[in-house]
């Protein structure tokens, strides 16, 4: 019986979700704290406005003149109600601040929480989740979960004592009416217990389309150019009025489920209140109580049932706040699998070679990407990877700084595995630029300094003229310090690219990952870039994902991967002369430039 009791309370919800909240609210448990007491004497206070009316509806009204019990003065009961409605608001005023001053430092520190989880959070969960959704989740969440927390803890803690009071007057003026009060009072609140279920899945399903709303304002902001050049306007428009059209639907479908509890409290309700009126009256011509009894019991049972009515909305609004704080923590909690062991190590430079051994991964449990992969990177090299579009190239270079960990096999580096060692030291040791590079918003020296903060203004300039930069950034008014919008938005495709190698530069990691780097680049931007590129690939060891073969054919290494296999490495020279898969592809992009030369010369 103790197991099952002690087991119910702690899978209480209401306990299970302050107790995970406390930690957040810990900093702040004298404001919070307070913000709840004053709750007290504001509910209390109700009870005494209610009480008040009894001496003076017997006094003054059935007695046509005289002094109150106490003999105080008649005029005192009406300053006394006003005074005590007057602190009700000030102590009012005084817990909202509070709840609100608190709330807002507990939502802050909830989200420098979640944000920290999401800079740390596995690639994987990017990769499933849309934008829209990780915002809905990350941040939205948060608020709910807050601000509902606390709000309703000062509304529902105002009732209880409200409550508790105004029951102690209905007893303390007739037992016999409390009863039928306190029966009703009891039924009115039972549908709440339904509420939970009924909203569950709706809720659930709500934020997966909020999110998806979300992500068509970001999909628009950051596609508008696409949308533009392919005239998908209406294609947009009755996208995300078809998503429109299922918030709707849904916020619906949630006022179908949980909008009939304040009407039924008011029925309930309405019908207690006529059943008191009929019964005080007899009980007032019986003489069982008098009229100033039953006024009295009248004010405090309105003052009971009116917050009653409503409370239907708040136990809602209190159920989407638990539902965010267990959505919220069931993102705190989730496991990050990558992640450094205990007793990782610092890795030390690169001295000898980069080895896969019997790599095997898949992005979907039983959908293998990569299969025994088995290849040796020396210190120095250039390592070319080609192949058919999906067999595998990123994959590969996205092991190397552990965006995702191989299924079986290991890739280590001078003998140590990478799972072995610090995920920062690892990361420092790799340079990447990637074939749609990000750059924040800022300024150009802004993104710079993102590969070394505490880069000189020589280190700075070296590294601009090593990425074909310094002439574009001298014929700027504000050079460095020019703002290149969200995104890089204002600067063109080639000088997003030398943006990211400068970066790189300033980096200066002994290895350095080039993936398709160029190809999305027109003949003039690319033959820039490439020579930014080359100088980055000097005294480092390089790996690059290559579409354009004509650019990695003095590659120390070129390797051919097809369908998640190596099916063949070597020189260039090496690779023709095979007259395998990489001639192939050669031969097939040679003829693919004649075509184009012809067609140019014609």
């Amino acid at each position: 019986m103790f197991r099952k009791l002690s087991y119910k309370f702690k899978n209480n919800r209401f306990i299970l979700n302050y107790s995970r909240m406390w930690p957040f609210i810990k900093p702040f448990w004298f404001r919070s704290l307070l913000s709840i007491l004053i709750t007290i004497p504001i509910g209390s206070l109700d009870a005494v406005i209610a009480l008040a009316l009894k001496p003076f509806m017997d006094t003054v009204i059935m007695d046509q003149g005289g002094t109150t019990p106490f003999n105080m003065p008649l005029w005192i009961i009406p300053v006394f109600v006003i005074f005590f409605t007057v602190l009700q608001a000030a102590l009012d005023y005084g817990s909202a601040y509070l709840s609100a001053w608190t709330g807002g430092k507990v939502t802050m520190e909830l989200k420098k929480k979640l944000y920290t989880k999401l800079l740390a959070i596995d690639q994987s969960y990017i990769d499933k989740n849309a934008s829209g959704q990780i915002m809905m989740r990350f941040n939205g969440d948060a608020d709910t979960a807050c601000t509902g927390l606390l709000n309703n803890v000062r509304v529902f803690t105002t009732r209880i004592f409200s409550s508790v009071t105004l029951i102690c007057v209905l007893l303390y003026t007739s037992w016999q009416l409390a009863v039928i009060a306190i029966v009703v009072l009891g039924t009115s609140l039972y549908p709440l217990t339904m509420i939970r279920k009924k909203i569950k899945d709706i809720v659930a399903r709500s934020i997966v389309v909020g999110g998806a709303v979300l992500t068509s304002f970001n999909e628009t902001h950051a596609g508008s150019k696409t949308i533009a050049s392919y005239n998908l306007n209406e294609h947009q428009k009755r996208k995300f009025f078809d998503t429109l059209n299922q918030a709707f639907k849904l916020s619906i479908k949630n006022i179908q489920r949980t909008a009939w509890l304040s009407p039924m409290m008011h029925i309930i309700i309405a019908i207690g209140i006529a059943g008191t009126i009929w019964y005080g009256s007899y009980l007032i011509t019986s003489k069982t109580i008098t009229a100033g009894d039953f006024v009295a019991f009248m004010t405090a049972m309105l003052m009971l049932y009116t917050p009653i009515k409503n409370i239907g909305k708040n136990f809602n609004a209190v159920q989407l706040s638990f539902m965010a704080i267990e959505r919220v923590f069931e993102i705190l909690e989730t496991p990050i699998k990558i992640k450094d062991k205990k007793d990782a190590i610092t890795l030390p430079s690169l001295k000898n070679k980069i080895l896969f051994k019997d790599v095997d991964f898949s992005y979907v449990p039983g959908t293998p990407v990569l299969k025994d992969i088995n290849l040796t990177i020396k210190k120095g090299q250039t390592v070319a990877f080609v192949g058919n579009s999906g067999g595998g190239k990123s994959t590969i270079v996205s092991l190397i700084p552990r965006f995702y960990d191989v299924d079986s096999g290991s890739i280590q580096i001078d003998g140590h595995d990478i799972r072995d060692v610090t995920l920062e030291s690892l990361r420092d040791s790799i340079g990447m630029v990637f074939q749609d590079n990000f750059l924040f918003s800022g300024t150009i020296r802004d993104n710079l300094i993102l590969g070394k903060f505490d880069a000189t203004e020589d280190e700075i300039r070296q590294a601009l003229k090593m990425a074909c930069l310094d002439d574009f950034v001298d014929s700027l008014e504000k050079g460095l310090d020019s703002d290149i919008g969200e995104r890089g938005t204002l600067l063109s495709g080639g000088q997003k690219q030398r943006v990211a190698i400068a970066r790189a530069f300033l980096k200066n990691a002994p290895i350095v990952i080039l993936d398709e780097a160029t190809s999305a680049l027109d003949n003039k931007s690319e033959a820039i870039v490439q020579q930014a590129i080359d100088n980055l690939m000097k005294d480092r060891t390089v790996l690059v994902i290559a579409h354009r073969l004509s650019t990695i054919q003095n590659a120390d290494k070129i390797v051919v991967i097809n369908e998640g296999h190596i099916v063949e490495e070597g020189t260039h020279q090496e690779l023709l002369a095979k007259k395998g898969a990489y001639e192939a592809l050669y031969m097939a992009q040679f003829h693919k430039k004649e075509v184009n030369e012809k067609e140019d010369d014609e």
